[in-house]
């Protein structure tokens, strides 16, 4: 019996794990990944059969969590967004070596349009420098179906596989038909060939060899896989070839239906059969996909016969950003001026009634009270310096605060300033919030811990990971504990609270740590008051 379900695309693709005999989910919360675990953390069936979906410290740990499961015969998830994928490029590019023994799935959020991210890099090319198999849901159902179909496909190939979303997709509501029972978990049961988990050079250049055969593999998998779709058109001007939720934007394009040959690629390697097929069939190709121009680049070394390929390359379509039915709509204009009147969506303007508001630290936050605080010390310092980190007290490089000076990536603020303290900076500050303290924050303490720099780290500790939603920090309350374990100096490990009455104190605070010469660590400490608003509704 099916069901029908209004869901997220991330719910969708949870959900469709869930029924397909999922028995472990790891992650780390990043927009606009969050949702896929904190779906299986409620889901009715997920609790009953006790299937595991705790926040993990980062994404590597994540990936390596999920890697052992699947080692012993489990099917799992492991989801982050795509800047997260770099934390966990390691072990999921030797994953690639190890393969999968229970089906593994790779869920890569990625965002185009940086809604909430540091950059648009595109999932596809780790998948291709790893040479894994990606499938790349076109709408809500495709990703609820890919959660079986996903694990299917691993464990054929005992291989892990990428399943790559877009922001779009991921937090867009649609009508999903699904399984109104999940299948069951499978049974433990280890790999045959234990030899390939065992990453040594001698056992890695066998396997490396049997990854490359595999991609021939692959290739006739993604050929017959029913995600990639050639539909013949009756206008031979122009093919498109569209993946993921770009091809929703083709259709919305034409109300009566599009009149050129489309090509839908949800899966990969790239089925070059059905691509030779569509080149055959028309005069020019136009790519419509979301990110970064992976299939455009591709085709151009498949193509031999001097077909012309329009994209984002040559400029047809924006280099950045997401992709909209607009954007679509005005390149196929641009191609052919004559289906401008067929397309449903004429190039719009921005709206000049909708003016932008930027992101603000919430009225009652503890970061707004320790910026306050760190200005007030620093106004007596010539030249201080600020390293800034990833979560919701980034913020505090905009006014009123303009406190911090960079914020590169999760944990650099604490091993930038410590560069910066090894070139003479001074006072060289760190702020980082507790959660990303324990995510990639530690071990560029211990660096600090070792030469004992002469530079200060602020904690700012809200108990919480603020800036996704509130989810379980790793580090609650054992911060001063997993300082003083690193080295730190008792006598040099302050905690505060950080509160509007308290404001002189911590600015006398600051002022004594930054001028002591040598590491200092500072815990101030106040709940998020996102979190604590919904304790208290609870409590009341």
């Amino acid at each position: 019996m099916k069901t029908k379900k209004l869901l997220l695309g991330d719910e969708a693709l949870a959900l469709g794990a869930i029924n397909a005999g999922l028995s472990g989910a790891y992650a780390y919360p990043g927009t606009p990944s969050t949702e896929i675990l904190e779906y299986v953390q409620k889901n009715p069936v997920a609790k009953e059969r006790k299937i595991h979906s705790h926040w993990s410290s980062n994404e590597k740990t994540a990936m390596e969590e999920a890697l052992g499961m699947s080692f012993c015969g489990k099917r799992a998830i492991v989801s982050m967004k795509h800047v997260g994928l770099n934390v966990a490029a390691d072990p999921f590019v030797n994953s690639a070596m190890t393969g999968a023994n229970g089906g593994l799935l790779v869920i890569s959020a990625d965002d185009p349009s940086m809604h909430s991210s540091q950059n648009e890099q595109d999932s596809r090319f780790y998948a291709r420098f790893a040479m894994l198999p990606i499938l790349e849901p076109s709408d809500q159902q495709e990703a609820y179906d890919m959660g079986a179909y996903g694990f299917e496909l691993s464990e054929k190939l005992r291989l892990p596989v990428m399943l790559r979303l877009v922001t779009r997709l991921s937090h867009s509501r649609a009508v999903v038909t699904t399984d109104s029972v999940a299948t069951e978990e499978n049974t433990m049961a280890y790999p045959a060939d234990t030899r390939r988990w065992v990453l040594m050079p001698g056992n890695s250049r066998v396997r490396y060899k049997d990854l490359i055969a595999q991609q021939t593999q692959m290739e006739a998998m993604s050929e017959e896989s029913p995600f990639n779709t050639l539909t013949p058109g009756t206008d031979s001007r122009l093919g498109i070839i569209a993946s993921g939720i770009a091809a929703n934007y083709v259709k919305e394009c034409f109300a009566e239906g599009c009149p050129f040959s489309v090509l839908k690629i949800s899966q990969y390697p790239l089925p070059k059969q059905k691509i030779a097929e569509l080149a055959s069939a028309c005069d020019a190709i136009i790519v419509i996909e979301e990110g970064q121009p992976v299939i455009e680049e591709s085709l151009r070394g498949l193509l031999d016969r001097g077909l012309k390929v329009y994209g984002r390359l040559d400029g047809h379509l924006p280099r950045t950003g997401e992709l909209t039915p607009d954007c679509v709509a005005a390149a196929l204009a641009g191609l052919l001026p004559d289906m401008k009147e067929q397309l449903t969506h004429p190039a719009a303007m921005p709206s000049d009634k909708v003016v932008a508001r930027p992101p603000a630290l919430c009225q009652g936050c503890g970061h707004r009270d320790v910026y306050a605080a760190l200005n007030a010390a620093l106004e007596t310092f010539e030249s201080p310096k600020v390293f800034g980190d990833i979560g919701c007290y980034t913020l505090g490089w905009l006014a009123p605060f303009n406190a911090i000076d960079t914020c590169v990536d999760m944990g650099a603020s604490i091993t930038m300033a410590k560069g910066a303290a090894d070139a003479g900076q001074h006072p060289a500050v760190a702020i980082i919030g507790d959660s990303t303290f324990t995510h990639s924050g530690m071990t560029g303490l211990l660096d600090a811990v070792n030469e004992d720099t002469t530079m200060t780290v602020i904690i700012s500790d809200n108990l919480t990971t603020g800036m996704t939603g509130g989810q379980d920090s790793q580090g609650t309350g054992k911060l001063e504990e997993i300082c003083i374990g690193l080295g730190v100096k008792p006598q040099r490990l302050k905690t505060i609270d950080s509160l509007p009455r308290n404001h002189e104190e911590m600015k006398q605070l600051f002022t004594d740590e930054f001028n002591h010469p040598g590491l200092s660590v500072i815990i101030s400490r106040r709940e998020c008051i996102q979190t604590a608003r919904r304790h208290a509704k609870k409590q009341s």
